[in-house]
């Protein structure tokens, strides 16, 4: 069965989509407002089910690849959340101290798709964490509606601290180098920009399609970094000319790529956004830049 991409969906739904992928509507406001462009509600809920992540089918790097091992990791949370938990890749067999690289999620917890991601850093010789902002609330749910639903009642700036925490608790761990990047995609690449402002020791950041930090706080950013940025997001992509001048202003070492054609959540392979030649062209771009900063 040939895979859907954006082009088969009507411009109207992907945007209806992007609204509900980020809460500002339900799942119930999409199947009333998709209904209208799709014609009816089995149509509607047809796209919604299609547009929806297919884990398995995408999966690059299987749990179990002997390449690489994998273990859960915590950490203390300094904002009375309990700990900070996530899952840890890296090659396997190998005593050497590895760069590191904190992973950050969509704005769904640590679902297989971002465990596969970290997977695959661990394959390109990295030491990889991505920790669940959902930890507090019980963890990623194993579905992507629950998820979206919990999101929505994490404390915003007990997430961003349990960030820092991570970050910083990598930097102590025996196997690291002592040089740190981070990636994130949407919600994480918001996250990643944060973490670029309040960590003087985070070397390099790759943000996908992610909110800017504040203009007046890029002065403080230390690390280089390498933003991607879909060229149809309208939403992420107002922000970015003010970031880019307050970037300049600092003297931030930063790189810029916008890929033609695409949309938010380009480099999630696990729907029909993705676009194929975009995220290899940008995953390349990420491990080659990682590489290059980190050792």
């Amino acid at each position: 069965m040939q895979r859907l991409t954006a082009q088969d969906f009507q411009p109207e739904l992907l945007k209806l989509f992007d609204l509900y992928v980020h809460g500002d509507l339900s799942r119930r406001g999409f199947i009333d407002q998709a209904a209208r462009v799709a014609g009816g509600t089995a149509a509607a809920t047809a796209a919604l089910a299609a547009l929806s992540p297919q884990f398995a089918a995408a999966q690059v790097v299987k749990p179990d690849d002997t390449r690489i091992a994998t273990r859960k990791l915590s950490f203390d949370s300094p904002q009375g959340n309990g700990q900070v938990v996530g899952y840890l890749a890296r090659p396997f067999n190998t005593q050497a101290k590895l760069p590191t690289v904190l992973v950050v999620h969509e704005n769904r917890g640590l679902n297989p798709h971002i465990e596969d991601i970290t997977r695959r850093l661990a394959l390109d010789g990295f030491l990889a964490f991505a920790p669940d902002a959902l930890a507090p609330l019980g963890g990623y749910p194993g579905d992507e509606d629950s998820a979206r639903n919990l999101f929505g009642k994490l404390d915003a700036a007990k997430t961003r601290a349990d960030f820092v925490a991570a970050a910083r608790g990598l930097l102590g761990l025996a196997e690291c180098n002592g040089k740190l990047g981070a990636v994130g995609f949407c919600f994480g690449g918001g996250v990643v920009n944060y973490l670029a402002t309040q960590l003087p020791e985070l070397t390099a950041g790759v943000p996908f399609y992610g909110g800017q930090a504040p203009a007046e706080e890029a002065a403080r950013i230390k690390a280089s970094l390498q933003l991607h940025y879909a060229a149809n997001d309208e939403r992420v992509n107002a922000g970015w000319p003010k970031y880019e001048e307050a970037l300049k202003a600092a003297g931030v070492r930063y790189e810029a790529h916008v890929y033609p054609g695409t949309q938010h959540g380009f480099n999630n392979d696990t729907t029909p956004r993705f676009d194929a030649a975009a995220a290899k062209l940008a995953w390349d771009r990420t491990i080659s830049f990682f590489k290059q900063k980190l050792g």
